[in-house]
Protein backbone atom coordinates (compact mmCIF):
# COMPACT_ATOMS: atom_id res chain seq x y z
CA UNK A 1 0.00 0.00 0.00
CA UNK A 2 0.90 3.40 -0.86
CA UNK A 3 1.99 5.10 2.79
CA UNK A 4 1.24 8.63 0.49
CA UNK A 5 -2.30 7.95 -1.05
CA UNK A 6 -4.91 10.21 -0.14
CA UNK A 7 -2.21 12.84 -0.57
CA UNK A 8 -2.38 15.85 -1.93
CA UNK A 9 -0.35 15.51 -5.25
CA UNK A 10 1.62 18.33 -4.64
CA UNK A 11 2.89 16.69 -1.67
CA UNK A 12 3.85 13.73 -3.49
CA UNK A 13 5.36 15.36 -5.90
CA UNK A 14 8.01 17.31 -3.28
CA UNK A 15 8.31 13.20 -1.97
CA UNK A 16 9.81 12.37 -4.93
CA UNK A 17 11.89 15.10 -5.69
CA UNK A 18 13.39 14.83 -2.26
CA UNK A 19 14.33 11.03 -2.64
CA UNK A 20 15.54 12.09 -6.14
CA UNK A 21 17.90 14.72 -4.45
CA UNK A 22 19.14 12.34 -1.65
CA UNK A 23 19.81 9.05 -3.74
CA UNK A 24 21.51 11.44 -6.15
CA UNK A 25 23.85 12.60 -3.34
CA UNK A 26 24.25 8.80 -2.06
CA UNK A 27 25.61 7.69 -5.30
CA UNK A 28 27.97 10.83 -5.67
CA UNK A 29 29.32 10.49 -2.71
CA UNK A 30 29.80 7.45 -2.98
CA UNK A 31 31.78 7.92 -5.92
CA UNK A 32 33.93 10.59 -4.80
CA UNK A 33 34.85 8.05 -1.63
CA UNK A 34 36.56 5.90 -4.31
CA UNK A 35 38.53 8.44 -5.97
CA UNK A 36 39.42 10.17 -2.94
CA UNK A 37 42.82 11.20 -1.99
CA UNK A 38 44.02 9.98 1.49
CA UNK A 39 41.82 7.50 3.99
CA UNK A 40 40.53 10.08 6.13
CA UNK A 41 38.49 11.80 3.24
CA UNK A 42 37.43 8.40 1.51
CA UNK A 43 35.75 7.34 5.12
CA UNK A 44 34.18 10.70 5.63
CA UNK A 45 32.30 10.74 1.91
CA UNK A 46 31.71 6.74 2.75
CA UNK A 47 29.97 7.98 5.64
CA UNK A 48 27.86 10.25 3.69
CA UNK A 49 27.25 8.10 1.09
CA UNK A 50 25.56 6.10 3.93
CA UNK A 51 23.87 9.01 4.80
CA UNK A 52 22.20 10.16 1.99
CA UNK A 53 20.83 6.46 1.25
CA UNK A 54 19.14 6.04 5.15
CA UNK A 55 17.37 9.51 3.93
CA UNK A 56 16.26 8.32 0.49
CA UNK A 57 15.17 4.98 2.49
CA UNK A 58 13.00 7.49 4.37
CA UNK A 59 11.26 9.18 1.61
CA UNK A 60 10.93 6.05 -0.45
CA UNK A 61 8.83 4.59 2.59
CA UNK A 62 6.46 7.78 1.74
CA UNK A 63 6.36 7.65 -1.54
CA UNK A 64 6.29 3.97 -1.99
CA UNK A 65 8.49 3.95 -5.29
CA UNK A 66 11.86 3.60 -5.99
CA UNK A 67 13.30 7.14 -7.95
CA UNK A 68 16.58 7.47 -10.24
CA UNK A 69 19.16 9.88 -9.68
CA UNK A 70 19.67 13.37 -11.46
CA UNK A 71 22.55 12.39 -13.65
CA UNK A 72 23.35 16.05 -14.90
CA UNK A 73 23.48 16.86 -11.46
CA UNK A 74 25.05 13.58 -10.52
CA UNK A 75 28.00 14.39 -13.41
CA UNK A 76 28.54 18.31 -12.57
CA UNK A 77 29.21 17.97 -8.96
CA UNK A 78 31.39 14.86 -9.92
CA UNK A 79 33.15 17.26 -11.93
CA UNK A 80 33.25 20.57 -9.91
CA UNK A 81 34.71 18.24 -6.80
CA UNK A 82 37.39 17.52 -8.76
CA UNK A 83 38.13 20.47 -10.28
CA UNK A 84 37.88 23.04 -7.44
CA UNK A 85 37.69 20.32 -4.96
CA UNK A 86 35.55 18.40 -1.87
CA UNK A 87 34.42 20.97 0.46
CA UNK A 88 33.33 23.60 -2.18
CA UNK A 89 31.36 21.21 -4.46
CA UNK A 90 29.80 18.88 -1.47
CA UNK A 91 28.65 22.62 0.46
CA UNK A 92 27.59 24.16 -3.18
CA UNK A 93 25.46 20.91 -3.39
CA UNK A 94 23.51 21.31 -0.06
CA UNK A 95 23.08 24.62 -0.66
CA UNK A 96 21.22 23.67 -3.74
CA UNK A 97 18.66 21.68 -2.46
CA UNK A 98 16.10 22.49 0.08
CA UNK A 99 16.75 22.53 3.46
CA UNK A 100 16.14 18.95 4.79
CA UNK A 101 14.92 20.19 8.05
CA UNK A 102 11.88 22.62 5.66
CA UNK A 103 11.41 18.91 3.60
CA UNK A 104 11.00 16.93 6.87
CA UNK A 105 8.35 19.42 7.88
CA UNK A 106 6.01 18.98 5.12
CA UNK A 107 5.66 15.22 5.96
CA UNK A 108 5.51 16.19 9.60
CA UNK A 109 1.79 15.28 9.85
CA UNK A 110 2.08 11.88 7.80
CA UNK A 111 5.39 11.09 9.98
CA UNK A 112 5.07 12.87 13.39
CA UNK A 113 8.96 12.61 14.46
CA UNK A 114 10.33 13.57 10.47
CA UNK A 115 11.83 17.20 11.92
CA UNK A 116 13.45 15.83 14.47
CA UNK A 117 14.98 13.11 12.22
CA UNK A 118 15.35 15.74 9.35
CA UNK A 119 17.25 18.13 11.97
CA UNK A 120 19.66 15.46 13.44
CA UNK A 121 20.58 14.32 9.94
CA UNK A 122 21.24 17.81 8.45
CA UNK A 123 23.88 18.24 11.99
CA UNK A 124 25.26 15.28 10.95
CA UNK A 125 25.64 16.49 7.13
CA UNK A 126 27.59 18.94 8.24
CA UNK A 127 29.75 17.71 10.65
CA UNK A 128 30.84 15.26 8.30
CA UNK A 129 31.81 18.15 5.45
CA UNK A 130 33.76 19.87 8.56
CA UNK A 131 36.22 17.04 8.55
CA UNK A 132 37.22 16.63 5.12
CA UNK A 133 40.53 18.17 4.67
CA UNK A 134 42.03 19.39 1.38
CA UNK A 135 45.38 21.32 0.68
CA UNK A 136 43.49 24.01 -1.52
CA UNK A 137 41.52 25.19 1.81
CA UNK A 138 44.50 25.02 3.92
CA UNK A 139 46.88 27.41 1.84
CA UNK A 140 43.78 29.35 0.60
CA UNK A 141 45.49 32.04 2.53
CA UNK A 142 48.18 31.94 0.30
CA UNK A 143 45.73 31.84 -2.68
CA UNK A 144 44.33 34.90 -0.77
CA UNK A 145 48.08 36.63 -0.65
CA UNK A 146 48.79 36.35 -4.71
CA UNK A 147 45.48 37.29 -5.97
CA UNK A 148 44.47 40.84 -3.91
CA UNK A 149 48.11 41.59 -4.20
CA UNK A 150 48.02 41.10 -8.31
CA UNK A 151 44.51 42.47 -8.67
CA UNK A 152 45.59 45.76 -6.21
CA UNK A 153 49.01 46.72 -7.73
CA UNK A 154 47.91 45.33 -11.44
CA UNK A 155 45.07 47.14 -12.42
CA UNK A 156 46.25 50.21 -10.73
CA UNK A 157 49.09 50.04 -12.95
CA UNK A 158 47.50 48.82 -16.14
CA UNK A 159 45.38 52.05 -15.66
CA UNK A 160 48.50 54.31 -15.09
CA UNK A 161 50.13 52.87 -18.31
CA UNK A 162 47.14 52.57 -20.11
CA UNK A 163 47.31 57.19 -20.34
CA UNK A 164 50.76 57.84 -20.22
CA UNK A 165 51.44 55.62 -22.92
CA UNK A 166 48.74 54.58 -25.40
CA UNK A 167 49.65 51.70 -26.49
CA UNK A 168 48.57 48.14 -26.33
CA UNK A 169 51.76 46.33 -27.10
CA UNK A 170 53.88 48.23 -24.82
CA UNK A 171 51.48 48.57 -21.76
CA UNK A 172 51.13 44.75 -21.92
CA UNK A 173 55.00 44.33 -22.25
CA UNK A 174 55.95 47.07 -19.64
CA UNK A 175 52.65 45.26 -17.35
CA UNK A 176 53.62 41.47 -18.16
CA UNK A 177 57.27 42.18 -16.54
CA UNK A 178 56.16 44.20 -13.60
CA UNK A 179 53.39 41.57 -12.41
CA UNK A 180 56.23 38.81 -13.08
CA UNK A 181 59.04 40.66 -11.33
CA UNK A 182 55.78 41.00 -8.13
CA UNK A 183 54.77 37.26 -8.59
CA UNK A 184 58.58 36.55 -7.66
CA UNK A 185 58.96 38.83 -4.77
CA UNK A 186 56.12 38.06 -3.22
CA UNK A 187 56.42 34.68 -3.34
CA UNK A 188 60.16 35.30 -1.48
CA UNK A 189 58.48 37.34 0.75
CA UNK A 190 55.56 34.80 1.96
CA UNK A 191 58.24 32.11 1.86
CA UNK A 192 60.60 33.98 4.37
CA UNK A 193 57.24 34.80 6.38
CA UNK A 194 56.14 31.51 6.60
CA UNK A 195 59.49 29.91 7.49
CA UNK A 196 59.81 32.37 10.34
CA UNK A 197 56.46 31.28 11.55
CA UNK A 198 58.03 27.83 11.49
CA UNK A 199 56.03 26.85 9.07
CA UNK A 200 57.20 23.01 7.90
CA UNK A 201 55.11 24.00 4.32
CA UNK A 202 57.01 27.37 3.41
CA UNK A 203 58.46 25.93 -0.20
CA UNK A 204 54.44 24.94 -0.85
CA UNK A 205 52.88 27.92 0.26
CA UNK A 206 55.42 30.29 -1.64
CA UNK A 207 54.11 28.54 -4.76
CA UNK A 208 50.52 29.09 -4.13
CA UNK A 209 50.85 32.43 -3.88
CA UNK A 210 53.01 32.90 -6.88
CA UNK A 211 51.21 30.64 -9.14
CA UNK A 212 47.91 32.95 -8.06
CA UNK A 213 49.57 35.76 -8.90
CA UNK A 214 50.80 35.06 -12.28
CA UNK A 215 47.44 33.37 -12.79
CA UNK A 216 46.15 36.78 -12.39
CA UNK A 217 48.70 38.85 -14.13
CA UNK A 218 48.16 36.76 -17.57
CA UNK A 219 44.41 37.37 -17.42
CA UNK A 220 44.48 41.16 -16.53
CA UNK A 221 47.25 41.50 -19.14
CA UNK A 222 45.32 39.31 -22.00
CA UNK A 223 43.16 41.89 -23.54
CA UNK A 224 46.14 45.02 -24.45
CA UNK A 225 47.14 41.68 -26.57
CA UNK A 226 43.97 40.45 -28.24
CA UNK A 227 42.46 44.13 -29.38
CA UNK A 228 44.24 46.59 -31.65
CA UNK A 229 46.80 48.65 -30.21
CA UNK A 230 45.76 52.38 -30.42
CA UNK A 231 42.75 54.25 -30.25
CA UNK A 232 40.08 53.99 -28.41
CA UNK A 233 40.68 50.32 -28.32
CA UNK A 234 43.32 50.87 -25.41
CA UNK A 235 40.71 51.92 -23.16
CA UNK A 236 38.23 49.13 -24.42
CA UNK A 237 41.48 46.84 -23.58
CA UNK A 238 41.42 48.87 -20.27
CA UNK A 239 37.66 48.50 -19.50
CA UNK A 240 37.64 44.50 -20.55
CA UNK A 241 40.39 44.42 -17.88
CA UNK A 242 38.90 45.82 -15.13
CA UNK A 243 35.87 43.48 -15.95
CA UNK A 244 38.15 40.45 -15.77
CA UNK A 245 39.63 41.76 -12.69
CA UNK A 246 35.78 42.02 -10.90
CA UNK A 247 35.44 39.08 -12.34
CA UNK A 248 37.80 37.03 -10.36
CA UNK A 249 37.11 38.78 -7.35
CA UNK A 250 33.57 37.97 -7.73
CA UNK A 251 34.67 33.91 -8.57
CA UNK A 252 37.14 33.62 -6.24
CA UNK A 253 34.76 35.15 -2.87
CA UNK A 254 31.34 33.05 -4.10
CA UNK A 255 34.04 30.05 -3.63
CA UNK A 256 35.54 31.51 -0.02
CA UNK A 257 32.19 32.08 1.12
CA UNK A 258 30.72 28.92 -0.49
CA UNK A 259 33.82 26.55 0.76
CA UNK A 260 34.12 28.36 4.54
CA UNK A 261 30.60 29.70 5.44
CA UNK A 262 31.71 33.23 4.80
CA UNK A 263 29.76 36.58 4.00
CA UNK A 264 29.85 37.00 0.14
CA UNK A 265 28.71 40.69 -0.13
CA UNK A 266 30.64 41.92 2.07
CA UNK A 267 34.18 40.48 0.87
CA UNK A 268 33.61 40.95 -2.71
CA UNK A 269 32.29 44.78 -2.41
CA UNK A 270 35.25 45.70 0.04
CA UNK A 271 38.08 43.95 -2.49
CA UNK A 272 36.30 45.27 -5.46
CA UNK A 273 36.35 48.93 -3.95
CA UNK A 274 39.94 48.77 -3.32
CA UNK A 275 41.21 47.51 -6.66
CA UNK A 276 39.47 49.57 -8.91
CA UNK A 277 39.91 52.88 -6.41
CA UNK A 278 43.76 52.05 -6.81
CA UNK A 279 43.05 51.80 -10.80
CA UNK A 280 41.14 54.82 -10.53
CA UNK A 281 43.72 56.55 -8.80
CA UNK A 282 46.56 55.66 -11.30
CA UNK A 283 44.36 56.35 -13.84
CA UNK A 284 44.94 59.81 -12.26
CA UNK A 285 48.16 59.64 -11.96
CA UNK A 286 48.99 58.89 -15.29
CA UNK A 287 46.72 61.24 -17.07
CA UNK A 288 49.17 63.53 -14.73
CA UNK A 289 52.51 62.06 -15.84
CA UNK A 290 51.19 62.51 -19.67
CA UNK A 291 50.50 66.30 -18.80
CA UNK A 292 53.42 67.14 -17.05
CA UNK A 293 56.09 64.76 -18.57
CA UNK A 294 54.71 65.16 -22.33
CA UNK A 295 54.94 61.30 -22.71
CA UNK A 296 53.86 60.37 -26.34
CA UNK A 297 54.77 56.85 -27.75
Amino acid sequence: MNPTAGTDEALRREIRRFQREEITGARLYAALSRVSKGKGNAQVLSDMAQAEKGHYEFWKKLSGVDMAPYRLRYFFFYLMARVLGLTFALKLLERGEKDASEGYAKVASLVPEAVKIGAEEKAHEDALIGMIEEEKLAYMGSIVLGLNDALVELTGTLAGLTFALQKGSIVAISGSITGIAAAFSMSASDYLASKAEGNPNAGKSAIYTGVAYLVTVTLLVMPYLVFPQTGQWIYISLVITLGIAIAIIAGFNFYISVAKNLDFKSRFLEMAGISLGIAAFSFGVGLLVRLIFGVSV
